[in-house]
């Protein structure tokens, strides 16, 4: 079984197409979403329109909460142009695309052979806003994973793509399909690389195989999308 794993993909389709089709290259079984779909990004719609055609079973981001609570956002952000942004795209959704973000998942545990499973969240298995890092302790690891086990542990959030083993797990984040970070963020304006980022993940007779990608996107293409949208934040993003 090969799995695609893509991840905060914020209203960007020019890397979701971007991103799928390398994924559909790659022969992979099924894709994934961990959340953050539809925010920020110029075109919420055409992101929710194509996990929905896919048939992704997606699991539920902050930034997904935010859309089917407008005021959960300003709990977590006072930043003005980010809450502007963010009720700027909840305007744009439809009944049927708020219907499809209500009903992704918290969490979701999935076999990947016989004797492997994994465990997929956002941010970590109790919580879609907890930052996992490559420098997080181990400690502090343990507490966050709240005694869950799983041979392949995956979430996102941080727009960091990363792989690291943990007492024996494989704590992996796919990076950001619509705005990967290059550094850690911490409460600063992001520095957005010029690419797509999932990652692949493959089980066959209890051997594992965990794959970062990036991927080549239409730049320019995504420029002009931002460029030509009254979305607040867009130009502020553009690469």
């Amino acid at each position: 079984m090969r799995i695609a794993l893509i991840s905060d993909l914020h209203g960007n389709a020019v890397a979701l197409e971007a991103v799928l089709a390398h994924a559909d290259r790659m022969g992979v079984d099924e894709t994934i979403c961990l959340g953050d779909v539809a925010t920020l990004g110029p075109r919420p719609r055409e992101v929710v329109g194509m996990l929905r055609d896919r048939g992704c079973r997606c699991i539920l981001g902050n930034h997904d909460s935010f859309m089917l609570d407008p005021e959960l956002i300003r709990s977590y952000t006072d930043v003005p142009i980010v809450v502007d942004s963010v009720d700027w795209c909840r305007e744009r959704l439809q009944a049927d695309d708020l219907a499809f973000l209500a009903g992704f998942a918290d969490t979701l545990e999935l076999p990947l052979d016989a004797g492997t499973k994994a465990l997929l969240f956002h941010g970590s298995p109790s919580s879609n806003t907890q930052d996992l890092l490559a420098t997080t302790s181990p400690d502090e690891l343990d507490r966050h994973l709240g005694g869950a086990v799983a041979d392949v542990m995956a979430g996102g959030h941080t727009h960091l793509a990363m792989m690291r083993q943990h007492r024996g797990i494989l704590l992996v984040n796919p990076g950001s399909v619509g705005m990967p970070f290059r550094e850690y963020a911490e409460g600063r304006a992001p520095e957005v690389m010029r690419w797509a980022e999932y990652a692949t993940v493959e089980a066959s007779a209890g051997s594992v195989q965990v794959t970062l990608h990036r991927v080549g996107v239409d730049v320019d293409r995504m420029r002009r999308e931002c460029e030509a949208s009254d979305n607040p934040i867009c130009r502020a993003l553009a690469v």
